[in-house]
């Protein structure tokens, strides 16, 4: 699928687009307006329930990596598991679902990077005795990155995409109770 010839118009429209082309089985025409290719197309309620939840994935895709293009690769690569996967969907909830892949795929992308050294490079404003309003954004961004990842998960779903403690338990394969105790 060439999804660079698509017209830039944001990582939604794109993403939504490639969900429509998957449904569609084809190229999807680059020339039609978007609201057009959704009714050329015809979404299932499936394909439909999964392009509402692409801006909860972003964020939460953003939030856990702290870096927009490994989060917007990850949220494409997510909706293509999903969309290959549909078979295995038996109904319950598609958000859910959605967050599971993503944290798996998350997963399976740290380990990755695990093999290969971190470079991180130093910034002039780094600085730890700079204040500003940025200064709170930052102690939360290095207080998020002191945590293990699983408990970084949980505190993200709950917090920033208002799961509950019963979702985050589905989402992270543990008892309700591991979740409660991160």
């Amino acid at each position: 699928m060439r999804h660079q010839s698509l017209p830039s118009r944001g990582i939604r429209d794109r993403h939504s687009v490639l969900v429509v082309a998957k449904v569609a089985g084809s190229e999807p025409d680059s020339a039609m307006p978007f609201q057009g290719r959704l009714r050329r197309f015809g979404l299932s309620t499936f394909h439909q329930d999964i392009e509402a939840v692409i801006p909860a994935l972003r964020r939460y895709a953003r939030a856990l990596t702290r870096d927009p293009e490994t989060a917007d690769d990850l949220v494409q690569d997510t909706l293509v598991r999903a969309l290959r996967s549909e078979h295995l969907f038996h109904g319950g909830e598609i958000r859910s679902w959605l967050y599971t892949i993503l944290t798996n795929l998350n997963r399976n992308r740290l380990r990755s990077l695990a093999r290969r050294p971190i470079l991180t490079p130093l910034e002039d404003n780094d600085a730890p005795d700079a204040a500003g309003p940025e200064a709170g954004g930052r102690d939360i961004e290095r207080a998020l990155a002191l945590l293990v990842d699983d408990q970084r998960t949980a505190l993200l779903l709950v917090v920033l995409e208002g799961l509950t403690y019963r979702e985050v338990a589905e989402v992270q394969g543990v008892p309700i109770g591991t979740v409660m105790s991160r």
